[in-house]
């Protein structure tokens, strides 16, 4: 049996305290959270371009991607008729309203947001019974939140997901703060300043505390990045004293992932110093393998045949290359001429698990 206690969300309860991170394009949908969510823990779908594979994507991505949350949900309900299943949004996202509003209509768990603050994230799910998750990563972004709810909606986060700068993708951090930390564009992991970070995790809890008896609730804290097997998990328990982890990396080498075979290699063959930052065309740093893309990237000029309308922030004429065409390759296994975004951990993957055993691993079963 697990030594780990249930992560209790007000009136929902999640048997195993691990949450499946959610990771787009195409690479956490209905297998890997449905799978995630059988065995236990959270199913995490990810929005980000979640349409990617029906047949008007290219004409009508938001079309086909509203369309697809509904989908997704469904199926994974059927493999997880009693698991906890949700969605992850980023703030980005273009028309991000929307995308929150269709989750909440499709009947999700939870909805777990990042990558900006969702301050308004309360008003487009009101009057639902779908859970609100703000990712966060300083103490000053998760007060943010939670003062502007208290005071706008008269409520708080149902949860607070702590991102540190070891998660993959694009991260809640500058390059700047990286350096900072140690997790710098060169990715040297001994150089981490763990303790430095501990104490930001630490000033997080205080201030969910400080909210959650306000409104005389437990808001559960969940740590993520660089959470790879069970010695991880413990620290984040026995250190922190958090309520849950959530983990994403260890899951793309998975059966039940949807990412192709091509892209589970890329992480199984990757080296350590394979791991590198790279700035995404918005601007914003995230975690990647370095490949033949990667090292491409503004080599040649850059014209944008078609855009996607997939973040907000996004300037067609300056960026060099469309994140979503680069992620979609990804999704459908065309790895040289793709984005492959990873956790600081990819590099440890060893072979193609199972969800239960991956599990049955992270809580020491």
């Amino acid at each position: 049996m697990s030594v780990l206690q249930s992560l209790v969300i007000g009136n929902l309860t999640v048997k195993k305290p691990i949450i499946q991170g959610g990771m787009g394009v195409g690479i956490s949908l209905s297998s890997l959270a449905g799978a995630v969510a059988k065995a236990g823990g959270m199913g995490i779908i990810s929005t980000a371009q979640i349409g990617f594979r029906e047949p008007d994507f290219v004409k009508n991505p938001q079309e086909a991607n509203l369309r697809s949350i509904g989908k997704e949900l469904k199926k994974a309900r059927e493999i997880a008729p009693e698991g906890v299943i949700g969605f992850n949004i980023m703030v980005a996202t273009r028309d991000y309203a929307l995308y929150v509003k269709e989750a909440v209509k499709a009947g999700a768990d939870i909805i777990i947001s990042g990558a900006g603050l969702p301050v308004d994230l309360p008003e487009f799910a009101k009057g639902s019974a779908t859970k609100l998750a703000p990712i966060v990563s300083s103490a000053k972004s998760a007060r943010v939140i939670c003062r502007l709810w208290d005071r706008k909606y008269k409520r708080v986060p149902d949860m607070v997901v702590i991102e540190g700068p070891l998660a993959g993708g694009h991260l809640g951090f500058s390059t700047e703060e990286l350096h900072q930390l140690g997790a710098d564009t060169d990715n040297v992991p001994v150089t981490y300043k763990q303790d430095q970070y501990d104490q930001e995790v630490k000033a997080i809890q205080k201030v969910t505390e400080e909210f959650g008896q306000k409104y005389q609730k437990k808001i559960p804290v969940v740590t993520a990045g660089g959470i790879y097997d069970h010695k991880d998990v413990m620290r984040q328990f026995e250190t922190l004293g958090v309520d849950g982890v959530q983990v994403a990396t260890r899951f793309v080498t998975t059966e039940e992932c949807d990412a192709p075979m091509a892209y589970k290699q890329a992480y199984i063959h990757a080296k350590k110093e394979d791991i590198v930052i790279t700035k995404s065309p918005v601007g914003m740093p995230g975690r990647a393998i370095k490949n033949k893309f990667l090292e491409g990237v503004g080599k040649t000029p850059f014209k944008l045949e078609w855009c996607y309308q997939c973040l907000e922030h996004c300037n067609p004429a300056t960026i060099p290359y469309c994140i979503t065409k680069a992620l979609v390759n990804a999704a459908i296994g065309k790895v040289d001429e793709a984005l492959l975004f990873c956790g600081s951990n990819a590099y440890r993957a060893e072979k193609i698990e199972t969800v239960p055993e991956v599990m049955a691993e992270l809580c020491g079963e």
